[in-house]
């Protein structure tokens, strides 16, 4: 990170708009004083307002906005706002420029090796050796072949660079995707302000200073602010200062809100007084070189102002103690080492790395190292039988004016060598393409994946924790039925039927102690369902209350948010919400709302007929639970109570002792909200069930609600073996003694379990963390789990995939999972386990395509080298192949779109092989019939087709018919093999659905048709004689004989090859728990923990993408560009 020193520079960049008197435009307040305001915490702070300002209101008029209205929605003034204060939006880091994405290209090993052998082999070609005729002795052309010697080293150097550009824009259009998807998250990303006096919702890139924005339960602040108004609110500041412990947030102590810490508790409003880089995230992304665009334009703007910089940096050391304290842990203490962490993060692999990376990487070591064998065997081999031959049978000595001759046909080796090393490693293994393809196509399914991999783990899934409402509900409650003055209404009642006292504290009580935020809106459209904002059970209520024909907006006006005098928030520890308000006589009145068989417990009176109070007994509320609640239940509704409570003056109560205050409550009324099962989430089930994944819901609400919603999705069925629970049972039950979990306890349960009820966030995580630890089934079991609260953040990183709701989720548990739900629907995540099993599968059919053609090559390669000193197939015919195999196929095979045949099938499991028994037969079996048709062609096609031989020949010599033929029929033979890698399960039908997939059909035939092109017209550059039609027809012929091949080998059972091994295993558990490095590893989990813990999600999400997809680029440029693409430059830059 370097020196602090120029972190003033940093923290307040000079904006225009500065005027002389030090005020910017015409605010009373500038960006600096506000910045270091900002920079202080609890009584100094409030010590600075009262100083500088005298209160918070007079802040506000300085900065021209309304505490009660906030800003107008004049664009005018939010324009200079955002000219004056700066936009709330850090800039990312410039991205790469095409050319230096073609330099990077360029700087491939492999490349580098095959570029230096390209211009000596085009220098070589020039050369004549004195005497003229030595190089007769070693068998060269005549004068016009060897002036035409250059072209093939020529085109080799034209095809590098082909290769080099298409890696390049490949890489240039994933890096665009991504940022596209940043800008997505962004977008997606938005936060209640007040304009002209109405809440609305903006992105949060269009908040300004001066917005006066509504703070609640979830958020994660996008900007920072002064507390004006708060209820009970607490907030997470872990991600600034490392301390785990909440901060308490009030106006009278501590009313500093800073961007980038989580709304654990509570609610309130602020005013908004530093965005962007001005903010306290804003500042540490700036020092971390996020906005290094910024940093650049202000460098020339500095111009001539280094003389400055000393000043800065004894200014920076002076800074607050409580800055030095927040940029500590970002630090990690030892001031300049962070971007050495970061970049050492880079390079080291992620503790937990994927199930397909963990095989993909396996396998690549295992071909790498094999090919490396081939290559260095095949070079020593070459250079052997050339120097025997030449100097011993032949008996020539060596003559310094040929030496470049001999060299020339070193290079050549060496050449060749490399080709087989290049041919041996499956360059695609296209994770990278293939993922990003079904990265970008899962949004359509309304699946926005957050890291790479997920998408491919859900592939493997095999239990999903699901949660009730909104995901398998439609999340549109309204209240059905109703228990009021000892009455049981199944339907809303009319208003005449209630006693007009009782009808009045439904309606204050729903009014007042209900977010201000949640609210029913007219219907989008003319006879649709009015709209409801906010939380969702609360828009319930207040439709009961509208449907009572009673005007809650009028109470809301009478007693403004403002003027509750304390509020205890809704929390998954209390599951009820309660608010105080004073009334006239300065007395206090108490509404609670919660969970019914909660909330009852603390009531001690209730309203009988005519709305009179009478005591509530124990016996009475077991009469109740029986009568009212278990029905209502057992109807799959969820039961909510209302209760008051009067309190007096004197003596003042003690707020702070809420166990005393939320006591001896008069139940009002308990009603039943009907939240309908999602239609199409039973079937979605049913296909999870199916495709061998267990389906268990995990809810807050009662136990007999959750069981009736349970039976109506089809996650359990009568007569089936299967446990529900609730929370305080399943705790009792996996606790020894001591009070500790034991796994093995939890292991006696989880099987069974299908529906846990009445479940803390607590229970959520510990269930996860068992089912993931368990032991006692064969395959270790991948998890997915879905989150929307806050405080589902742990089991959703704990989860193997976690899925947040991009509607109901708050900003934490958003950030904390790997993929967002936008529609909030069950029937999503079949789509992502569909897409999961598609990308295994492609990667598999790929795998099997191009493994056939590896073997076949390199065996022809170090066949061919061996017996011919030559190559049948030519450095730039080989570099064609290479874009059949590679890029051509990645994108043919991977664009395969996911069926619902994926979902008849179990999950593979995280120790399965990538390469199956039935897939290896294939392999082998195409390669033996292919190696067959090559070596029949190589040695006695000339006699078949009666021309003249192509092997032994000369360097430079003009293309032969014999070799055309070779070439001809392998391309072919790849052409249609192709076909056959469509299905890597045994299925007979290989052209299923082959029709659904445009991509892959316009690719064989455009594949066919520039290979007529290459083979008529192609010539010396690509070493090729045109071909007359019978010819053609047997190349063809031949071909087409792959997909008879295919039958055949179909019909041979694949149990009965004893031989026949698996291959991509899994990484063992020893060589992922190397000592070395676990220990870098934990240091980068800190560093990122430390450092990402805390950012916000519309910046963090693309961070934490880029990361993985610079990563994955990276190895797709490594594996797929330069071991591929030049691979097969290089694969094929044979002899020239």
């Amino acid at each position: 990170m370097g020196d602090l020193g120029n972190s003033t520079v940093d923290f307040h960049p000079k904006k225009p708009g500065m005027d002389k008197g030090g005020h910017e435009g015409d605010f009373g307040v500038t960006v600096e004083e506000l910045c270091s305001l900002m920079e202080l915490r609890g009584a100094e702070a409030l010590q600075k307002i009262q100083e500088n300002y005298t209160d918070t209101e007079t802040l506000c008029h300085r900065l021209k906005t309304s505490p009660a209205d906030g800003l107008s929605d004049n664009p005018a003034d939010l324009e200079k706002r955002q000219q004056v204060f700066g936009m709330n939006f850090i800039p990312p880091k410039k991205a790469k420029t095409f050319l230096q994405l073609v330099w990077e290209a360029l700087q491939d090993v492999t490349l580098i090796i095959l570029e230096i052998a390209a211009i000596i082999s085009l220098g070589l070609s020039f050369y004549q050796p004195p005497g003229g005729d030595s190089e007769g002795e070693l068998g060269a052309e005549d004068e016009g072949e060897a002036e035409a010697g250059w072209i093939e080293g020529a085109a080799i150097l034209l095809s590098v660079l082909c290769v080099v550009l298409v890696t390049a824009f490949n890489d240039w259009s994933k890096e665009k995707q991504f940022r596209g998807l940043q800008s997505r998250i962004e977008q997606e990303q938005r936060f209640a302000v007040v304009r002209n006096g109405t809440v609305i919702q903006i992105p949060v890139a269009e908040m300004v200073v001066g917005d006066i924005a509504q703070v609640k339960y979830g958020d994660l602040l996008p900007a920072d602010g002064i507390l004006m108004q708060g209820n009970d609110l607490k907030i997470d500041e872990s991600s600034l200062t490392g301390e785990s412990d909440h901060v308490r947030k009030s106006i009278d102590k501590d009313p500093m809100l800073l961007s980038g810490t989580h709304v654990m508790e509570g609610s309130g409003k602020m005013v908004v007084t530093a965005v962007g880089v001005n903010s306290q995230t804003g500042i540490i992304f700036t020092l971390l070189g996020a906005g290094e665009v910024e940093e650049e334009k202000k460098d020339c703007k500095k111009g001539k102002q280094d003389g400055t910089l000393e000043n800065n940096q004894n200014k920076a050391k002076k800074q607050d103690e409580a800055v030095a304290m927040e940029m500590q842990p970002l630090k990690s203490a030892e001031g300049g080492e962070v971007e050495e962490k970061e970049k050492k993060k880079a390079s080291v692999p992620k503790k937990e790395k994927s199930v397909l990376q963990g095989k993909l990487t396996k396998l690549a070591v295992q071909i790498g190292k094999a090919g490396l064998v081939m290559s260095a065997i095949t070079v020593i081999i070459l250079m052997l039988y050339f120097v025997i031959e030449t100097f011993v049978i032949q008996g020539r000595a060596w003559l310094t004016e040929c030496t470049p001759i001999y060299v020339q046909y070193f290079v050549k080796f060496f050449i060749i060598g490399v080709t087989v090393l290049v041919v041996a490693v499956p360059e695609g293994l296209p994770l990278a393409v293939t993922i990003s393809l079904a990265y970008s196509k899962m949004m359509k399914d309304n699946n926005l994946v957050r890291h790479l991999d997920a998408c491919e783990t859900m592939g493997n899934a095999t239990a999903i924790c699901s949660d009730k409402t909104g995901t398998l509900t439609t999340n549109r409650m309204t209240v059905v039925q109703i228990y009021v003055e000892d009455q049981h209404f199944r339907d809303i009642p009319r208003p005449d039927q209630i006693n007009p006292k009782t009808l009045e504290l439904i309606t204050s009580a729903v009014a007042v102690n209900c977010a201000y935020t949640s609210n029913i809106m007219a219907a989008d459209k003319e006879g649709g369902l009015p709209k409801q904002v906010g939380n969702k059970t609360e828009c319930a209520l207040l439709g009961l209350v509208r449907d009572l024909k009673q005007d809650y907006p009028a109470v809301r006006e009478q007693i403004p948010e403002e003027k509750l005098y304390k509020v205890y928030t809704f929390n998954s520890v209390r599951k009820s919400m309660s608010t105080v308000i004073q009334m006239p006589d300065g007395s206090f009145r108490l509404y609670s709302k919660g969970a019914s068989e909660i909330l009852l417990k603390k009531c001690s009176f209730i309203l009988g007929r005519d709305g009179e109070t009478r005591a509530f007994r124990p016996q009475d509320k077991d009469e109740m639970v029986k009568k009212v609640i278990e029905p209502m239940a057992c109807d799959g509704l969820r039961t909510i109570c209302i209760a008051y409570r009067e309190l007096p003056a004197d003596p003042m109560p003690d707020w702070d002792n809420e166990t005393d205050i939320v006591s001896n409550l008069i139940c009002i009324t308990v009603v039943g909200i009907e939240d309908p099962v999602r239609p199409e989430v039973p079937e979605a089930i049913r296909k999870c069930q199916r495709a061998g994944i267990t389906v268990r819901m995990v809810t807050g609400d009662n136990i007999n609600t959750a069981r009736a919603i349970a039976a109506k999705c089809g996650i359990i069925h009568p007569g089936d073996d299967f446990l529900c629970m609730e929370g305080k049972d399943f705790n009792r039950r996996i606790r020894n003694e001591k009070g500790e979990i034991e796994q093995e306890r939890i292991d006696k349960i989880w099987p069974k379990l299908r529906v846990l009820a009445r479940s803390s966030p607590t229970d959520k995580h510990t269930l996860v963390k068992g089912i993931i630890d368990s032991t006692i089934v064969e395959q270790r079991q991948v998890v997915a789990v879905t989150g929307d609260g806050t405080n589902d953040g742990p089991a959703l990183k704990k989860a193997d995939v976690g899925f947040a709701m991009g509607i109901a989720g708050t900003d934490v548990a958003k950030e904390a999972s790997d993929i967002i739900l936008t529609d909030d629907n069950f029937s999503s995540i079949v789509k992502a386990v569909m897409w999961g099993r598609n990308v295994y599968d492609s990667i598999s059919k790929f795998l099997q395509f191009q493994l056939t053609v590896n073997v076949v090559a390199v065996i022809v390669a170090f066949t061919g080298a061996c017996i011919t000193q030559d190559s049948p197939l030519k450095a730039v015919q080989m570099l064609w192949v290479n874009l059949i195999m590679d890029t051509f196929a990645s994108l043919a095979l991977a664009t395969e779109p996911p069926t619902e045949a994926l979902l008849l099938r179990k999950p593979y499991g995280r120790n399965n092989p990538l390469i199956s028994r039935t897939m290896m037969k294939n392999i082998l079996g195409h390669a033996v019939y292919q190696l067959i048709i090559i070596f029949t062609l190589l040695f006695v096609g000339e006699k078949i087709f009666d021309i003249d031989s192509g092997r032994n020949a000369p360097l430079h010599s003009p293309p032969s018919e014999h070799y055309t033929i070779i070439f001809n029929t392998f391309v072919l033979m790849q052409l249609f093999n192709e076909i056959n890698a469509r299905k890597i399960h045994g299925e007979r039908n290989v052209f299923d659905g082959i029709f659904s997939n445009p991509i892959f059909c316009s690719i064989v035939l455009g594949t066919f048709a520039i290979q007529i092109v290459i083979v008529q017209f192609g010539g010396k550059p690509f070493s090729c004689s045109p071909l007359n039609v019978e010819q053609w027809l047997w190349c063809l012929f031949v071909g087409m004989g792959e997909l008879i091949w295919g039958q055949v080998i179909a019909s041979v059972p694949t149990h009965q090859l004893k031989f026949l091994k698996e291959a991509g295993h899994g990484p063992a558990p020893d060589e992922i728990m190397d000592e070395d490095l676990a220990e870098d590893e934990e240091e980068i989990d800190h560093a990122e923990r430390e450092l990402r813990r805390g950012q916000i999600l519309w910046f963090r999400g693309l961070n934490r993408i880029q990361t993985q997809v610079t990563f994955s680029l990276y190895l797709f440029a490594l594996l797929l560009t330069s071991p591929c693409n030049m691979s097969l430059l290089g694969y094929y830059y044979w002899p020239f």
